[in-house]
């Protein structure tokens, strides 16, 4: 059963996180008398960004926490009056502003593709149109980073992946980018931050600093023994790596036990890593690990595939979305009522590859006899009901879920939980694809998608 939270929120206001024009049509449409209007908006992608063949949902739980706590403070309407930016009647609007709609969307750790329609948004024009640019700050980024992360485990080959990006981003980003690697398969991050906001395992022992500090590589060793036991990392390339490894594993054994895990942090790192797997199984340090970072992305951790390398540390790259940081996601109208009181299909019509397909969607997506994925499947269709016949009979696994209802939040696709079952998620629906979609190399989207409109327009595919 949903359970839902309608209680206010204590967070810091999300509302004033949009661009001035969101609050400038809403005016205009209150003067017009169109801001009531029912509407349907929906969030999407028209392609995937780089020729990636999938896309990953990430960020459900933090836009489900930045519609709640999306409310208008006295602070915020006295800046917007005083600046000008919007009109009295526009301020009274927002003053008593909260989301009363209902919000589908493809349930978070999803993979998804060219128009899947990762959001639909049914409220007043006013109370959803408001909400956009918020919406696409999330999963744009989001979304970016862990379909990179997903890239990342696909080349690590089970393999433990583990985010370094902290230094790498915005403050607040880093934090956004920990929870979206956990949804693409990381086990952990370095940022405290992430570990405390999503119960996400956290990791980290020291850098070169603190062997710079010390007299000697020894004396740095057998400091961070003492205080961190023999099962931590010892990153062993300040100087010289074949010195090193001798003088950390001498250190533990000094200590009573065997090393955990060295770190290699630059060089040649496949080279590095057979040398030094080499190495540790003479001193017979047999189980201790090798943990590699320096500027890794999907590609550097393919090439280590061979290579003895028990964990992979990955900064930039990550929070960058490995070369694509934003997944290229839009925010359109599709539906709205009209002025016989029906709701209508409304769309955008332009050149150069912008236009949009009208109606409220439904996807689903079609296994084979052996449960691979074959097609991604987008009804258009006023009725809920008639779409779901249409996707059962098309044999196509339902991708949506309601994430608010009439206001309410669904608590279950928000918290610590719902990002572990988000994880879990995304491992389950990725092993759906055909092998084509773990090719690394950029290519046509793993799946089609084929668009069906039962009120009456047609089909088209993508």
């Amino acid at each position: 059963m949903n359970s839902f939270h309608t209680a206010p929120s204590t967070a810091p206001s999300t509302s004033l996180l949009t661009d001035m024009y969101e609050l400038t049509m809403l005016q205009s449409a209150l003067h017009s008398g169109t801001a009531s209007r029912p509407s349907v908006f929906e969030l999407f992608g028209r392609r995937l960004p780089g020729s990636r063949r999938f896309g990953v949902v990430a960020g459900t739980g933090r836009l489900l926490d930045a519609i709640e706590s999306f409310t208008f403070t006295g602070e915020q309407i006295d800046f917007l009056h005083r600046t000008g930016v919007v009109n009295d009647e526009t301020l009274d609007y927002l003053r008593d502003y909260r989301f009363t709609g209902t919000i589908r969307g493809y349930a978070e750790g999803e993979c998804y593709f060219a128009g899947s329609p990762l959001l639909s948004v049914e409220g007043t024009f006013a109370e959803a149109c408001i909400i956009e640019t918020v919406a696409l700050s999330i999963y744009n980024y989001d979304c970016a980073v862990a379909s990179a992360a997903s890239r990342m485990t696909i080349a690590a080959h089970g393999r433990p992946c583990i985010d370094f990006g902290a230094r790498r981003a915005h403050e607040q980003a880093a934090v956004a980018a920990a929870r979206a690697a956990v949804v693409g398969g990381f086990v952990g991050t370095s940022n405290l931050e992430a570990g405390l906001a999503y119960d996400i395992p956290t990791f980290g022992t020291s850098a070169h600093s603190f062997t710079l500090l010390h007299d000697s590589e020894e004396e740095a060793f057998a400091a961070q023994i003492a205080s961190l036991g023999t099962g931590t990392t010892i990153l062993v390339d300040t100087y010289d790596v074949a010195t090193g490894v001798e003088r950390a594993v001498a250190a533990a054994r000094a200590a009573g036990g065997e090393l955990g895990a060295v770190r290699l942090d630059s060089g040649d790192l496949v080279a590095g890593a057979f040398k030094v797997r080499a190495q540790l199984d003479a001193l017979g340090a047999t189980s201790t690990k090798i943990t590699v970072t320096s500027d890794l992305d999907e590609y550097a951790i393919a090439g280590l595939g061979a290579a003895p390398v028990d964990s992979y540390g990955v900064g930039t790259r990550l929070v960058t979305g490995s070369g694509r940081p934003t997944a290229a996601l839009v925010y359109k109208l599709v539906e709205r009522q009209g002025a016989t009181g029906r709701m209508e299909e409304v769309a955008k019509f332009s050149s150069g590859g912008k236009s949009t397909v009208g109606g409220a969607k439904w996807a689903g997506r079609v296994l084979d006899s052996s449960g691979t994925a074959v097609e991604e499947l987008v009804v258009s269709c006023s009725a809920q009901a008639e779409a779901m016949r249409a996707l059962e009979a098309a044999h196509a696994r339902p991708l949506q879920v309601t994430l608010v209802e009439e206001g309410r939040i669904v608590e279950e696709h928000r918290g610590h939980e719902a990002l572990q079952a988000a994880a879990e998620r995304h491992r389950v629906s990725r092993a759906e694809l055909p092998y084509d979609a773990w090719r690394l190399s950029e290519g046509e989207p793993a799946l089609p998608t084929r668009h069906v409109d039962l009120d009456g327009t047609g089909a088209r595919r993508r």
